[in-house]
């Protein structure tokens, strides 16, 4: 069974290096990802994870296994729950497993959703797409701007 494990701030190093094969895989959509001088991805500032309540890091584990994260930001007054990032492994993809964590999400967040897709990443617009239009039941609105695909939605 797949799983939501939230990540303690002690913990930040190991989801930095799950974040370099996710860096490493998003880097064929956007040119400008470079590896830096030490030969690994520049890291993702993850403060706001460890200080601020709105914002929610993740392990996705399938039993004991690492398999991949997820970063979310939960609703305000002014802006309704977004997923910052989100990653499964490639050996794990297409098992049904980022669907089941997405949806888990969903219902720990419930409310207004947004999420967004940069426009070359085919992959991640069918995927989220696909499974809003399911836990919506096609009551979504999907637009397209400065490059991104965005759906907004309500769970």
């Amino acid at each position: 069974m797949v799983s939501l494990q939230k990540v303690r701030e002690e913990e930040a190093t190991k989801l930095h290096n799950i974040m370099q094969f996710y860096i490493y895989e998003f880097s064929k959509y956007i040119p400008d990802i470079k590896l830096e001088d030490n030969g690994s991805y520049k890291p993702f500032d993850l403060e706001k994870y460890w200080t601020n309540d709105n914002f929610h890091a993740y392990f996705i584990k399938l039993r004991d296994e690492l398999i991949g994260f997820a970063l979310v930001e939960s609703a305000t007054f002014s802006s309704p729950n977004t997923i910052q990032e989100y990653f499964i492994s490639a050996k794990y993809m297409g098992n049904g497993y980022g669907k089941d964590v997405a949806r888990k999400l969903f219902t720990m967040f419930p409310g207004e959703w947004e999420i967004t897709q940069i426009e070359n990443n085919e992959p991640a617009h069918a995927f989220w797409r696909g499974l809003i239009t399911e836990v919506s039941g096609g009551n979504f609105i999907e637009h397209y701007k400065d490059n991104l695909y965005v759906q907004k939605f309500h769970t």
